[in-house]
């Protein structure tokens, strides 16, 4: 099965992503219009999308979870929303297993994307609910600091605070040594676990 990846050409909707007819706008209509956008290639934010709407952004967050129900792999980022792409082939991946303290997630994801990484995902192992994994698509600084305003306006908590801190993260870069500085840069500042540690 191929790897998935995003899409790294969208464009992200600043402004008017959808039109919207006078009047109020079906459910069906408004999907349509979400799938269309997305299918355009735009990284559309669900803010965004659920002011031109006129709905709440909950009504969104239903409005995907119904298009991928329907086959459409949609993918939330911290930029907002849009379409998995193939992986470049070339991409190089690695997973790799950190702990920290909550307060320095932000360290180590800057210390992640400074590299040239692309930080994937988070997964948490729980005890009871098993393996439990986010989107992230972390690029640049710009990325790491809207996630962690993100954090902080909804006064979201880390998965990671399920788990004592420990967490992994599925890394992409265009070359293996990239990837090789990404772990130096974690093990430097003592987040990184080595496979001897776990």
């Amino acid at each position: 099965m191929p790897t998935q990846t995003l899409a790294t050409t969208a464009p992200v909707a600043e402004h008017a992503t959808v039109a919207r007819p006078g009047g109020r706008i079906s459910a069906a209509d408004r999907r349509a219009s979400i799938a269309h956008a997305l299918e355009e290639g735009a990284c559309v934010a669900g803010d965004v999308l659920a002011r031109e709407m006129g709905v709440s952004r909950q009504v969104i967050v239903q409005d995907i979870a119904v298009l991928r129900a329907g086959g459409l792999d949609v993918v939330a980022t911290v930029r907002g929303y849009l379409l998995a792409a193939p992986s470049v082939t070339s991409a190089a991946r690695r997973v790799i297993s950190v702990r920290h303290a909550p307060e320095r997630a932000v360290e180590e994801l800057t210390a992640l994307v400074d590299t040239g990484a692309r930080v994937v995902d988070v997964i948490v192992v729980h005890p009871v609910y098993g393996e439990l994994r986010a989107e992230l698509d972390l690029r640049s600084r710009r990325d790491v600091q809207l996630w962690a305003e993100r954090c902080a306006e909804t006064g979201a908590r880390l998965l990671s605070e399920l788990t004592d801190g420990t967490h992994i993260h599925t890394l992409e870069a265009d070359h293996e040594p990239i990837l090789d500085a990404a772990e130096d840069a974690l093990r430097r500042i003592g987040f990184l676990v080595d496979a001897s540690d776990a």
